[in-house]
Parts: C-alpha cells; sequence; structure tokens
C-alpha cells in the first residue's frame, strides 16, 4: 500500500556530517520541480551520551554518524524558514532519522519527549549493532569495520541477517514513548557490502519467519516502512532496502510505504522514485 500522493519521506540536510553540505533549500526545490508534493526533512539524530564507550569501530562511524546537538536550535530554525517559504507550494514534514540503540532506550525516549512536539514525521533506524567483544560496530560505514566488527562475528550471512533483523524487532517493540517514530528505516541496511562480501542475496526461512514477526508488529503498531532508494546506488549493494521479497510481504499486511531517496544531496532526490513505486502499487 502506498500513499497516491507523491511524497519524498527520507532526506537529510547541511547539518549532517557525512552528507555534502549541499543547502537543504535547493534539494527541496529539486523536489519541486520533480512534482513532489510532500517532503520530510529527517536529519540524523545526535547519538546518545555515553555511546562513545559501547562504540569500537572507526572514529568516523561515531563522530559523522549524525548531527551535533548544538546544531539543534539551528537546524530547526532553518526547517521551519522552508516549511513557511514553500508552503504554497509543498507540505514540509519536519523530523529526525533517530538511531535504535538498546543500550540508551530511556536516552532516546527523553530526547524524543523534549523534541518530538517540534516533529510531524520521523524515521527509526539501526545503524549499529552489537558484534565483537560485545560492543556496537556501524552497519554502512566502512568494509573494514562491517568484517572486523560483525561479519567475522557472524561467521555467514545468515546469522548475521539474524542479527539484524533481531536488533530490527528490538527497536520496532522498544517503548520510545509519545512520540516514538512512525516509520521504519531502509530495514534491510544490512545488505549494503553485500556485493563485496558475497552475502547470500535470499534469507533462509527461518530469517524470513523473523521478517514475519518484525512485519506483523509494525501492522499492529500501524506504522509505515521506509521505501528506500539508496541501496540501489550503493556499489556494493544494487538493492533497494527493503528487498522485494519483504516487500511481498509488506503488501500482504497492508503495511503503508514511504518512498525515501535518503538523499544527502542534491542529485540524490528524487533517485529511483518510479522504479521502486511500481513494486508497491
Amino acid at each position: 500500500m502506498v500513499n497516491l500522493i507523491k511524497r519524498e519521506g527520507h532526506s537529510h540536510t547541511e547539518f549532517c556530517p557525512h552528507g555534502s553540505g549541499e543547502d537543504v533549500e535547493l534539494m527541496i526545490q529539486k523536489a519541486i520541480k520533480l512534482g513532489f508534493q510532500e517532503y520530510s526533512i529527517t536529519e540524523h539524530a545526535p547519538l546518545p551520551e555515553g555511546f562513545t564507550d559501547l562504540y569500537a569501530g572507526k572514529q568516523t562511524g561515531l563522530t559523522e554518524a549524525s548531527m551535533a546537538a548544538s546544531d539543534l536550535a539551528a537546524y530547526f530554525t532553518k526547517a521551519n524558514q522552508m516549511k513557511a517559504k514553500y508552503a504554497d507550494q509543498i507540505k514540509i514534514n519536519i523530523g529526525f532519522e533517530v538511531d535504535f540503540l538498546p543500550d540508551f532506550v530511556d536516552w532516546t525516549r527523553d530526547f524524543l519527549n523534549e523534541y518530538g512536539p517540534q516533529t510531524t514525521d520521523n524515521i527509526l533506524s539501526v545503524h549499529f549493532m552489537k558484534g565483537r567483544n560485545d560492543k556496537f560496530w556501524c552497519v554502512d560505514d566502512t568494509l573494514e569495520d562491517f568484517q572486523k566488527g560483525l561479519l567475522s562475528h557472524a561467521n555467514n550471512s545468515q546469522i548475521l541477517y539474524e542479527n539484524y533483523f533481531e536488533a530490527v524487532l528490538t527497536s520496532v517493540n522498544a517503548d520510545l514513548g509519545e512520540y516514538t517514530p512512525n516509520r521504519i528505516g531502509h530495514m534491510t541496511l544490512i545488505k549494503k557490502f553485500q556485493d563485496y562480501f558475497g552475502l547470500d542475496r535470499h534469507f533462509s526461512a527461518d530469517n524470513l519467519h523473523r521478517v514475519g514477526t518484525i512485519l506483523s508488529a509494525i501492522s499492529q503498531q500501524h506504522r509505515e516502512l521506509d521505501l528506500n532508494a539508496a541501496g540501489l546506488y550503493k556499489q556494493y549493494c544494487n538493492e533497494q532496502y527493503p528487498t522485494y521479497s519483504i516487500i511481498k510481504m509488506a503488501k500482504e499486511l497492508n503495511i503503508p510505504f514511504v518512498y525515501g531517496s535518503d538523499a544527502h544531496s542534491i542529485a540524490d532526490i528524487g533517485r529511483g522514485y518510479n522504479g521502486l513505486i511500481s513494486l508497491v502499487e
């Protein structure tokens, strides 16, 4: 199920340390040219205080993962300016892409309670998972960290997928309070480096059962799925998030999909829209 409104549901801004630095206003202008009627600004929310002590990967995976807490005021100011300036051309939602970290549920709930009232659309994503030495490693930062921290710990593709889906399920069922994000982000991000490491293209029967449990929870909670184009354009992924097998399962449960370019630059806006929407229509 997909909303008939042409909607960009996942985008970033100049406040993202690993982005292009390009002005969100130019991204919005491109979305308008492409005929989008709704646009969600969903910058990476700041990471919790204390996360550094539990993280074991390269520093870039930590220092460049999210916007700085000191930028929150400026972020809301800019986003609200855009919302007002383009109100007669496109509906703009303001929110965050929030990292789910099981050791920081209370911190995340407190963050959402504080800033959630200023938002209208949020995404919950798993970018970090526990691996080697029971530390957190970034799922989508570097090949080296993926191999060292996650794949070597899991031994094979299906165990790796199992670990990721368990993390996603925990995120879906977490009590994050009144402002719990309404959409689950790129739920097969674990496949970002699949071609480089020769990961299994398909999920095992056990993992599809786990996926079914996740989707049932999403359906029961009346939440949405991020139909994310970014993986199609990653060198070693070449597949949207989620995979088509999961898209078919979600469609059977009438789970709403929201297209997201996951744009970090002007060029990213609208990538793959027509092809992805055709998968869910």
